[in-house]
């Protein structure tokens, strides 16, 4: 993911104001460490950081229409630029980049051109006829935005909250699928999905539909010039994604320039789930398989770089971020430039372990729907953010637009986790991939319990930190926390820990109000705690948080993981199901 801030209507041309802005997109350089660009319109300024990815000879940033009059800065990937291109017969291109094309429909159709992009992005389009400008955001927040208001009267819009933060009197996060307009000066939402109401939809499951839209979302992300993989936790969501890529990966562009056998990467502390899980996986997928461990203290020693990094004091995106962060470095070392992620499912499907406790359809397509909504502040957030530290892209399939409508309009009676009648969590995932002539996943692996990402790979991780924080904050400390954490108060001393660290690069007001807050349990929202009294006792975000249902949530006979109820070597018998250990 590259970088981009915007600099518009500051009042101030000068080489010293220029100076200042570039400067200011400095701060972004490890979003993208391949090229940096300036173009200005009078008291206009508009900054790239470039991570090329497509067209890495040509198509540095900003980029422009014909005379230059439209000037753009783009952080994302237009996956369908080659079929916008046809249509846009009459334009002269200078580049082979994907996301030219904003400039030249912006000509065409002025704002209205944006659900025409089929990709994740965040922009900032400059028209230097009249000095107006646009930006937007994409459907669901993939890519990091924010926007902040100075006191001399200018807008700037940045990547990450560094880039302004110092400069403007209020910032905020961008909001996805939304659309800001200097002309008009507010918000304007171009996405408007179905879902977005939170009607109950009605449509029957069909799981080869379901496959056929998630295949195609995998595709469309292996457009890439440039060494790529994919995350592999071992879990169900990262294994369908690697599944699905390595299926269709010999025919692709990049096969032919970088060999055809697809890399594999995952974390874990040694003898963690994750880690025996994704070597099976690899194994299976014929993957180069690429395995990374890090202690808990080489993991604690990096906390506060991941949230300067990351620009949150959330306990559970700080927890996954961690590991993530570590990762792409090591992927990053080994001149891979982009990774392919399972993000998103877990939210679309209620894979989250609380799901099992949703007390009708109705309520849990509503939390799937707040879920995803939320998803720019916590696992979009995450990956985004984790990767780029290190000029690492994250592409996530499971959040491609057609993909979220396809699976958010099947009547959620079939999502519902039903035990009596075999369903697990994302059964309808699950089965729509249970192919047993060509298998996609070895059958227990297709059918593995939910494992939150910082629990998977190393219950100790969670330990540790709690341990560490606790060494750090004081009992003293904890008990005045409402009077020096009126906003978001911690909780707990882990929370506490890292609202220090957060504070100390980001004190503004402004800054700790684009982080979430609100009791959760297992990653619930604070509505779905309702669905179980036991929960409010026991708020942590962790999935060991989901009382009476992690590691014990069917009844003997309910379904039979790998085509036996017999456990494995390397499992335990839980209620009569065979539970990795």
């Amino acid at each position: 993911m590259c970088g981009i801030l915007a600099v518009l209507g500051c009042g101030d041309e000068s080489q010293g104001k220029r100076v200042h802005v570039l400067e200011l997109s400095r701060r972004l350089k490890h979003r993208g460490p391949d090229w940096s660009g300036l173009h200005q319109v009078a008291d206009n300024y508009l900054c790239h950081q470039r991570l090329a990815i497509i067209d890495p000879a040509s198509g540095d940033q900003p980029l422009y229409n014909e005379d230059k009059s439209v000037a753009v800065a783009v952080n994302g990937e237009i996956y369908n630029h080659e079929e916008l291109r046809e249509r846009l017969s009459g334009h002269r291109f200078r580049t082979g980049s994907d996301c030219e094309v904003i400039a030249h429909l912006y000509e065409e159709h002025g704002e209205s051109f944006i659900d025409m992009l089929d990709g994740v992005f965040s922009f900032v389009l400059l028209d230097a006829r009249d000095h107006s400008f646009i930006a937007a955001r994409d459907a669901i927040g993939v890519t990091s935005l924010y926007i902040g208001w100075g006191i001399d009267g200018s807008v700037w819009i940045s990547s990450e909250m560094k880039g302004l933060n110092d400069d403007c009197e209020h910032f905020e996060i961008f909001p996805p699928g939304n659309l800001y307009s200097s002309k008009e000066k507010c918000f304007k939402r171009w996405y408007n999905p179905p879902w977005f109401s939170e009607v109950i939809p009605s449509v029957p499951y069909d799981p080869l539909r379901l496959r056929s839209a998630f295949e195609k979302a995998v595709i469309k992300r292996l457009m890439t010039d440039v060494p790529f993989g994919v995350l592999l936790s071992g879990g169900l969501d990262s294994s369908l994604v690697a599944a699905v890529a390595a299926r269709h990966f010999a025919g692709t562009k990049a096969a032919k320039r970088w060999g055809t056998r697809l890399h594999s990467f995952c974390v874990g502390l040694e003898g963690s789930p994750d880690l025996k899980a994704a070597k099976e996986v690899a194994d299976h997928l014929g993957t180069v398989h690429h395995e990374f461990n890090f202690t808990v203290q080489v993991r604690i020693d990096a906390i506060e770089d991941v949230i300067y990094h990351i620009e949150t004091y959330d306990v559970t995106t700080i927890r996954a971020s961690t590991l993530m962060f570590q990762m792409s470095r090591k992927i990053k070392a080994l001149g891979v430039k982009m990774v392919i992620s399972g993000e998103g499912a877990d939210e679309i499907f209620g894979g989250y372990l609380y799901f099992h406790k949703a007390p009708n359809k109705e309520e849990f397509h509503q939390e799937t729907c707040r879920k995803i909504k939320a998803l720019h502040q916590y696992d979009c957030l995450r990956a985004n953010k984790a990767t780029s530290a290190w000029g690492l892209e994250v592409r996530v399939p499971f959040l491609d637009k057609e993909f979220i409508d396809e699976a958010m309009s099947i009547d959620p009676e079939w999502k519902m986790i039903r035990p009596d009648l075999g369903r697990i969590e994302k059964w309808i995932l699950r089965k729509a991939f249970d192919d047993e002539e060509k298998p996609f996943l070895p059958k227990h692996i297709l059918y593995r319990q939910k494992e939150q990402f910082s629990d998977g790979v190393g219950y100790s991780w969670i330990d540790g930190l709690k341990d560490h924080a606790a060494s750090n904050v004081s009992d003293k400390m904890m008990s005045n926390a409402k009077f020096i954490y009126p906003h978001n108060t911690p909780t707990t001393k882990e929370a506490y820990y890292y609202r220090m660290i957060f504070e100390r690069y980001f004190p503004q007001s402004s800054a700790i109000l684009t982080v979430p807050g609100g009791p959760s349990v297992a990653c619930s929202t604070a509505k779905a705690i309702e669905w179980d009294a036991q929960w409010s006792g026991n708020l942590d975000p962790s999935g060991r948080a989901a009382l009476g249902v992690h590691l014990s949530a069917y009844e003997q006979d309910t379904i039979a993981v790998g085509g036996s109820n017999k456990p494995g070597p390397m499992e335990t018998v839980v209620n009569g199901v065979a539970i990795e250990s």
